[in-house]
C-alpha cells in the first residue's frame, strides 16, 4: 500500500500538480500589472504553462518592450473546451455579435468571446474549431461560423520554421493557418518490466504485442467515449493495420483489457502500480511516468516503467496553437504563436530544467542564458525539425519523430471507433473475456477441441455485426459500406439510429461470444452468425 501511495505522489508531482500550482500561482505576487495580457484556453497542465508565461514575458519584453502575462483558462479536456467554445458562439449569435461581412463570410465581434488563444490539443480538436459551429445569425437562418480565424504567417516564414509541411502522414500546421503545430505528440505503449518478467512475455515491441492472451486482464485502455486522445490512438492502430487485420488487434486488445478508465493519464498510473503490465499512452504521460518511479541510479532503459514508440506504426500529431474568432486580442494571439516557435520556446519542450545539473550546460538562447524550462521538464516533442538537427544532445529523450511516424494516412474511420469499441468491449466486457478465455483454452497444449471447431470460434469472436439502415435494409459493417452506415448515425429524420445501432451491435456481438464459449464447451462445430 505504501509503494503505491509513493508511485500515485511521484506521479502526482509530475503531471497532476495543476490545482496546487494555481492556488499558490494566485497568491504569488506579481509585479506585471501593466503588463499586456493573454488569455489562453488550455488543456495542457499548469506546469507547461508557468514556463511558458515567464519565457513568454521576457521574449515579449526584448521584442516589443512591453511585459506580457498568460492568464491560464482550464475547464477540462479538449472536449470541454470545445463544447465551451461552441457555447460562446452560440450565445454571440444570440447576442447579435456576429453579423454576415460583405463577402458573404460571418464576422465575430472582437471580444464576443472570453480566449485569444487555444493553446494544446490534438490536430483534429483544431480542424474542428476550423470547422466551426452552426450559429443563427441576427434572427435568420443558421450558418456555419469557423470557431479559430487564420493567423496570417507569410509562406516564407511557415517554410524557415517548419521546411515540409508533413509528419509521416499529417501536418505540421494547417495549410491554411487556422492552427498551428507548436509541439509534437505521440501515442504509445507504456509498460512495466517487473510484471512482464512474471507472467513470461517479452517487452512490447508492435501494438499487436498487447493481444498476447498471456496478458488477458493485464492491459490498461482508456474509454474512446471519454478520451480524445485514447481514439487518436486506436484511430492510428486501425489505419495502420486495415480494417480487418485492424479491428481484430483492436478486439483482442479490448478482451485483455482489465478496465476502461475515462481518462487517458490513468493507465500509465495503474501500470506503474503493478495492477497493468502495459497500456496505450500518450508519449508525455508515459515518460513522465517512467521518470516518477525511476529509482537512483536507474535510466529509461532499465527502470521499472519502459515506453515505446513502435517504429513506423506510431501516429505522430501536431500539438497546435490557434487564434480565436473574436477574441479579444488577436495581435497578441499571433504574437504568442511566433514566439512558440522559436528555438528557445521550442527547448522548453524538451530540453533539460536549467535548475538541475544537466541543465546547466544546455545551449544558450537570445539572453545569453542557458535554454529549456526553469523548473519542470515538460518531456514533449518539439515541432521544428532544426531542434533535433542542432539540439537533441541537450534532450532529456533522444526521440526522432520525423523518422518514426507512421506514414499510412487517415481512412476516416476515426467515429467508428466510440461506437464498436463500446459494442464488443466496453460494455460486453464480461461476455467478451469469457469467450476469449475459451478459445485460449481451446488453443492450449492437450486440449481435444478440433481445429475446426478452433477455427469457428475464433471468427465468431472477431466477426463485425450486420448494419439495419432505416429503410430496412441491412449492410455488411465493411470498409466500402462504412460511409452509408456512418451517415445512417447521423440521419436527422431518424433521430436516435445511432444509439439503436448500438444496442444492435452489442446484441450481435454477445449472442457471438456466448456462442464461442458454448463451442469451447462442447468441442463441436457449430452454425453461428
Amino acid at each position: 500500500m505504501l509503494a503505491r501511495i509513493l508511485v500515485i505522489l511521484a506521479f502526482l508531482g509530475i503531471v497532476g500538480t495543476p490545482i496546487a500550482v494555481r492556488f499558490g500561482a494566485k497568491n504569488a505576487p506579481d509585479d506585471r500589472k501593466d503588463a499586456a495580457r493573454l488569455i489562453v484556453v488550455t488543456p495542457h497542465v499548469q506546469q507547461i504553462m508557468m514556463e511558458f508565461d515567464r519565457l513568454f514575458d521576457e521574449w515579449h519584453t526584448e521584442k516589443y518592450g512591453q511585459r506580457a502575462r498568460i492568464e491560464t483558462r482550464r475547464p477540462g479536456g479538449t472536449s470541454e473546451i470545445l463544447k465551451i467554445l461552441e457555447a460562446q458562439f452560440v450565445a454571440a449569435g444570440r447576442a447579435g455579435k456576429i453579423r454576415i461581412g460583405e463577402d458573404g463570410f460571418p464576422v465575430v465581434e472582437r471580444g464576443a468571446i472570453d480566449f485569444d488563444v487555444m493553446f494544446g490539443g490534438g490536430s483534429y480538436d483544431h480542424g474542428r474549431l476550423k470547422s466551426g459551429v452552426k450559429v443563427r445569425v441576427g434572427g435568420g437562418e443558421d450558418v456555419m461560423v469557423p470557431i479559430s480565424e487564420p493567423v496570417g504567417f507569410g509562406q516564407a516564414r511557415l517554410d524557415e520554421w517548419f521546411g515540409e509541411n508533413r509528419i509521416g502522414s499529417g501536418f505540421l500546421y494547417d495549410p491554411e493557418q487556422y492552427w498551428i503545430g507548436t509541439a509534437l505528440s505521440s501515442f504509445g505503449i507504456v509498460y512495466n518490466r517487473e510484471v512482464l518478467a512474471r507472467l513470461g512475455v517479452p517487452e512490447p515491441q508492435s501494438f499487436e504485442d498487447l493481444c498476447d492472451p498471456r496478458l488477458a486482464g493485464w492491459i490498461a485502455l482508456s474509454d474512446p467515449r471519454q478520451s480524445g486522445s485514447m481514439t487518436t490512438s486506436l484511430d492510428a492502430i486501425l489505419n495502420y493495420y486495415g480494417w480487418e487485420r485492424g479491428w481484430r488487434v483492436l478486439m483482442a486488445m479490448s478482451a485483455n483489457a482489465r478496465s476502461f478508465t475515462n481518462m487517458s493519464t490513468k493507465p500509465p498510473i495503474d501500470v506503474a502500480q503493478g495492477e497493468a503490465a502495459a497500456g496505450l499512452a500518450i508519449d508525455f504521460y508515459g515518460r513522465s511516468q517512467a521518470q516518477a518511479v525511476m529509482r537512483p541510479g536507474e535510466t529509461s532503459e532499465t527502470s521499472r516503467v519502459g515506453f515505446s514508440d513502435p517504429a513506423g506504426a506510431v501516429y505522430i500529431d501536431a500539438d497546435p496553437a490557434s487564434v480565436m474568432r473574436g477574441g479579444p486580442q488577436p495581435e497578441m494571439a499571433r504574437r504568442f504563436i511566433e514566439f512558440c516557435l522559436t528555438e528557445e520556446a521550442q527547448a522548453l519542450w524538451q530540453f533539460h530544467a536549467t535548475g538541475s545539473a544537466a541543465g546547466r550546460t544546455n545551449p544558450a538562447g537570445w539572453n545569453g542564458e542557458p535554454m529549456g524550462p526553469r523548473q519542470y521538464e515538460l518531456r514533449r516533442m518539439p515541432v521544428r525539425r532544426v531542434m533535433y538537427e542542432r539540439h537533441i544532445d541537450s534532450f532529456v529523450d533522444r526521440v526522432t519523430p520525423f523518422e518514426s511516424a507512421s506514414s499510412v494516412e487517415a481512412r476516416g474511420w476515426r467515429t467508428a471507433i466510440p461506437v464498436m469499441m463500446g459494442a464488443f468491449g466496453i460494455d460486453s466486457s464480461r461476455e467478451q473475456r469469457e469467450a476469449w478465455r475459451a478459445i485460449s483454452r481451446a488453443k492450449s497444449e492437450g486440449s481435444k477441441v478440433a481445429s475446426e471447431t478452433i477455427a469457428e470460434m475464433e471468427r465468431l469472436f472477431f466477426a463485425m455485426p450486420d448494419h439495419e439502415m432505416p429503410d430496412g435494409s441491412v449492410l455488411a459493417f465493411s470498409p466500402e459500406q462504412y460511409r452509408a452506415i456512418r451517415e445512417s448515425w447521423r440521419d436527422p429524420n431518424h433521430p436516435g439510429w445511432l444509439q439503436r445501432s448500438e444496442l444492435s451491435y452489442r446484441r450481435q456481438f454477445v449472442a457471438n461470444y456466448r456462442r464461442v464459449v458454448e463451442l469451447g464447451s462442447s468441442g463441436r462445430m457449430g452454425g453461428g452468425r
